[in-house]
């Protein structure tokens, strides 16, 4: 077999025992591996680099396109990004895919039938990490979703049900609430499952649905979610599981693609030989996949479930068949003992014609008929209430523009507010135009907000896309 370039980081804490491990594994099962050693994490942020990642690691990643990741360590404190999200966005790994199935009797679980796979929006979101202080009691973190990565994460999870023999799509969002950007979600959600009649599909909002995967699980089969929900519940499903300690995860873009456990770095065990390395050999065995050497993905995957069956296993999983735990390099010997094994009781895994996924495209749009119709202008505001506020406001809305609702916290406070509703500093106030107006005009309004001495601290354009509202409504609008 001939080797594949990879790019491997040994990572923090408990990573370089689990990723010494795992190699060993992965090479005993005769995986072709041409490995380029990259350092990331803890040490490359005390020198200096806030992003915990350098030059030469990115000429690494660009160069294999292949990225295996031991857990990193950030550290504490502020100026420190998270190299996770960095190397994600960076370079547009923008699928997360993480199964969670059952491993019962041997490892414990309230739910021996689940097996669920989350596909998670890996780049947009909340974690687009844009966050303002706007004035001295309100912050404001942007939640950003857009439409062509809707797309490429509602196409690759179908795309990856088809090729899987999955038989059911579940998508989460909170749309009765988001009506824009989860609402966009969703909309692209039922567009393209329309191409994919032989798949199952349903939604779900997200509380209700978070609740029935923390109940039954068994009703789900891929569950396809916006960055947020996606993070908190894949580590939901996968303790729900089993054990977060058990996860991988493939993170996957057009260019490059990486493959991480989902825990951390365990900064408390560094060093002790107790952590389990599961979750990163399992996210190796999804690397071989993606690399195309199916065959060796198997023999590790099915050595190691006949591991997990014989009652093999480090301090962190406890069972009613556990046997004494062994170290970190003693499961590995266990797996590779076990190489050219199957399970007997647990279901064997089977990659034969297995092919790497195809990355989907964003398909060329139409432009929409853009028109601006009015502004909200968000304004600092502590010297009274929304109607001494709204006699400030009105003179300065000109001849094109009118004062149409002052909310606060996103509850209406004028006109006819309610006296029992709680406010902040920080005020939303939307003016409306008499038809289309133009960006100087919008300036304009600004210019006399600024004149008037009122402490404005952003605003948003208010505009309508081929007729349609691109804004919530407030009460009454």
């Amino acid at each position: 077999m001939s080797a594949t370039p990879i790019t491997v980081a040994y990572g923090d804490g408990i990573g370089p025992e689990i990723m010494e491990a795992s190699l060993r594994v992965l090479r005993a099962a005769g995986a072709g591996l041409d490995i380029e050693t990259i350092e990331i994490g803890e040490r490359v942020y005390h020198r200096g680099n806030s992003a915990g990642i350098g030059p030469e690691a990115w000429d690494s990643l660009r160069s294999t396109r292949v990225f295996y990741k031991a857990p990193i360590t950030t550290p504490q404190g502020g100026g420190f990004k998270s190299l996770n999200v960095t190397v994600r966005k960076t370079l547009g790994l923008f699928a997360n895919v993480r199964p969670c199935a059952a491993l019962s009797p041997f490892v414990p679980t309230r739910h021996p039938g689940m097996d669920v796979v989350i596909v998670r929006e890996n780049e947009e979101d909340l974690y687009a990490g844009i966050e303002h202080r706007q004035t001295q009691d309100v912050y404001q973190c942007l939640k950003l979703i857009t439409r062509p990565g809707c797309e490429r994460i509602v196409r690759y999870a179908f795309e990856y049900a088809r090729a899987n023999g999955r038989r059911k799509v579940s998508c989460f969002t909170k749309d009765n609430i988001m009506k824009l950007t989860d609402g966009l979600f969703h909309k692209v959600f039922d567009a393209i499952g329309a191409e994919y009649p032989e798949i199952e599909q349903e939604h779900w909002i997200v509380d209700i649905g978070a609740a029935r995967l923390a109940d039954t699980p068994e009703i789900f089969d891929v569950i396809v979610m916006p960055n947020l929900y996606g993070d908190i519940l894949s580590d939901v499903a996968a303790e729900i599981a089993g054990s977060v300690g058990l996860g991988a995860s493939a993170n996957i873009g057009e260019h490059v693609a990486m493959f991480e456990a989902i825990h951390g770095s365990a900064p408390m065990i560094a060093g002790q030989n107790i952590a389990n390395p599961s979750g990163l050999l399992l996210s190796g065995v999804m690397m071989l996949v993606h690399i195309g050497q199916t065959a060796v993905a198997e023999r590790v995957h099915n050595a190691w479930l006949a591991t997990i069956e014989d009652g093999v296993r480090t301090a962190d999983i406890t069972g009613p068949d556990a046997g004494d735990t062994v170290t970190t390099a003693g499961f590995a010997d266990a797996v590779i003992a076990r190489l050219g094994r199957r399970p007997t009781r647990l279901k064997p895994v089977n990659y034969a014609g297995a092919t790497p996924m195809r990355v989907p495209t964003v398909a060329p749009r139409v432009a929409a008929d853009k028109r601006i119709v009015g502004m909200d202008l968000f304004v600092e505001w502590a010297d009274g209430g929304a109607e001494e506020l709204a006699a400030r406001l009105q003179p300065i809305a000109g001849h094109r523009f009118a004062l149409q609702m002052i909310t606060n916290r996103g509850v209406k406070v004028w006109p006819g507010g309610l006296p029992e509703t709680f406010t902040t500093d920080h005020w939303r106030c939307r003016f409306m135009a008499d038809g289309t107006v133009t960006h100087a005009e919008l300036a304009g309004l600004v210019q006399r907000a600024a004149a008037s001495g009122l402490d404005f601290i952003k605003t948003e354009n208010l505009c309508t896309f081929d007729g349609a509202p691109g804004y919530s409504l407030g009460q009454g609008q």
